[in-house]
């Protein structure tokens, strides 16, 4: 099971790169129109890297206050994403009622030309797959850190 959350910490440490990249490509901050404070963001990536290297030396320690480590700082990991999310649901909506080709980014130009925030971009497969495999890790860090 340790190994089991550590594979998905890492499968969601992916989508959350993949995110962060789009997000930094197409301006990030400097856009002047992303929703996401970049201290949420910046801070969920902190505490989710160092959780995940405490997670690591649990596994291979198998230290049981590592695990409650790893967990307590995924608390405000969570947090912290659902908070990205609740400002990403209407960027999204914005996205999916343009028109077509209306702010789909399918023009060439940058965001900042358009005027649409950088986490426009964001696929919501990806959005969708870093939000439960997120979850899951934390059911099986938990699970863990109970055994």
């Amino acid at each position: 099971m340790d190994l089991t959350a550590l594979a998905l910490w890492l499968v969601t440490a992916l989508g959350g790169f993949l995110m962060m990249g789009i997000w930094i490509a197409r301006g990030g901050p400097r856009a002047g129109t992303s929703r996401l404070p970049v201290p949420v963001l910046f801070g969920h990536f902190a505490l989710a890297a160092a959780g995940l290297v405490v997670w690591i030396v649990y596994v291979a320690t198998d230290a049981k206050a590592l695990a409650w480590t790893a967990f307590a700082l995924l608390v405000p990991v969570a947090l912290l994403g659902f908070a990205m999310l609740a400002r990403w649901i209407p960027v999204y909506r914005a996205r999916a009622a343009a028109p077509a080709g209306v702010g789909a980014g399918g023009s060439g130009g940058g965001p900042a030309e358009q005027g649409e925030p950088p986490e426009r971009g964001f696929p919501v497969p990806v959005v969708a797959g870093h939000g439960l495999f997120a979850v899951a890790t934390v059911i099986l860090v938990l699970v863990a850190a109970l055994k």
